[in-house]
């Protein structure tokens, strides 16, 4: 038995219904001198529970959570290198506009 009021979609017709919906995905070099260490990390997953949307990352062919302090940590991102951001749900975009903000501020971190 399923809820009033809600449609129940098939497979066929939620593939229907995502054809032509493509996640977003920005890119963002690191600038701050000292890449991607657990500060930077941390600001990044601060910033992503302020979304309801979900967040991959990714450094040439490894892919991380984006949510997760210890994933990030293991892309032993350095400054210059270019990360790709995909994120998934409501918020998508604005939490993409906000994560590329934060990465040209360098994380306003100050040497």
């Amino acid at each position: 038995m399923r809820p009033q009021g809600r449609k129940v979609l098939g497979v066929s017709e939620q593939a229907a219904s995502d054809a032509g919906r493509a996640d977003p995905v920005r890119r963002a070099k690191i600038v701050n001198p000292e890449g991607l260490h657990a500060r930077p990390c941390h600001a990044i997953v601060s910033l992503t529970r302020e979304f309801a949307a979900g967040l991959r990352i990714r450094k040439g062919t490894k892919e991380v959570n984006g949510r997760s302090i210890l994933e990030l940590i293991t892309l032993s991102a350095s400054q210059g290198d270019e990360l790709e951001f995909r994120a998934t749900g409501v918020d998508a975009v604005e939490l993409l506009d906000a994560l590329c903000a934060l990465f040209a501020a360098g994380f306003v971190e100050k040497k």
